[in-house]
């Protein structure tokens, strides 16, 4: 199967880019256009998908921007990897569970060229290492389905401002912090495409 792959230099508004995830979906749903591979960064924005919780959201005064896409409360900024996708499941499996294990498999994978060991959690869907003997999430995932076709995606952060998370609780997760590529001792991540 062909797939377009775009590779984004600049960074792409958020709201700009679920608009053209959204499009690309119906064109797919119609058969005229290609399943889609994005990968890009936002400038700083919080999202929140339809399951989050006011409770999550510790800095009341961040702007947010309410997202279609499975999760809770997230971060895209620069330095993070956003990997974007439109998968039209009518052509493969209509698996969910088996689309974001094969998610999960190609993050650590990823990680695992950069010598990171990483695992993926059966209770909080995401990509983990260890750090300090604590959990930490390094790469969020969040999907959404319509029509059999899967769309929005994963990010991983790299070496991105960490900081920034303090307003809220991160995929809803209290028990666990979040890290970077840059902030486990990886020195050569600028290359990262």
């Amino acid at each position: 199967m062909y797939m377009e792959v775009k590779n984004s230099v600049k960074p792409v508004d958020y709201i700009e880019s679920i608009k053209t995830l959204e499009q690309r979906v119906e064109d797919v749903s119609l058969g005229n256009k290609e399943e889609l591979l994005w990968i890009l960064e936002h400038n700083s924005v919080y999202t929140a998908g339809t399951s989050s919780n006011e409770n999550d959201l510790i800095n009341k005064n961040l702007k947010i921007i309410k997202s279609n896409r499975g999760g809770k409360y997230t971060l895209h900024s620069p330095g993070q990897k956003v990997v974007y996708f439109v998968l039209n499941l009518n052509k493969r499996k209509r698996d969910i569970r088996r689309l974001i294990r094969k998610i999960e498999d190609c993050i650590m994978l990823i990680l695992k060229e950069y010598e990171i060991e990483s695992y993926a959690d059966s209770q909080n869907i995401g990509i983990w290492v260890k750090n300090q003997e604590k959990s930490k999430k390094i790469a969020a995932i969040g999907i959404r389905v319509k029509k059999w076709i899967a769309y929005h995606g994963f990010s991983l952060n790299i070496y991105n401002d960490l900081s920034l998370y303090k307003g809220i609780i991160p995929c809803g997760i209290r028990d666990k912090g979040v890290t970077k590529m840059g902030g486990i001792g990886l020195k050569n991540y600028k290359d990262i495409e």
